[in-house]
């Protein structure tokens, strides 16, 4: 697999047989990967934390109604 050097960004080669672009920084790779980890978890609390308020919501109407 023959490769060549991406002129404008010295952390990508380009495979000559297949014209992939490939990222050879892996430890910018590695960060990139936690910081959409991180996002993910803060996407999921999110989302528990709305389901939660909702079931607040719901629990003092029942007490207002009574």
């Amino acid at each position: 697999m023959a490769k060549t050097k991406v002129k404008e960004n010295p952390d990508l080669v380009k495979d000559t047989v297949t014209q992939a672009v490939i990222n050879t920084n892996t430890s910018a790779f590695s960060a990139r990967r936690d910081q959409l980890d991180k996002l993910k978890a803060k996407d999921t609390e999110i989302e528990t934390m709305k389901s939660d308020i909702e079931e607040l919501k719901k629990i003092i109407k029942k007490l207002g109604s009574k």
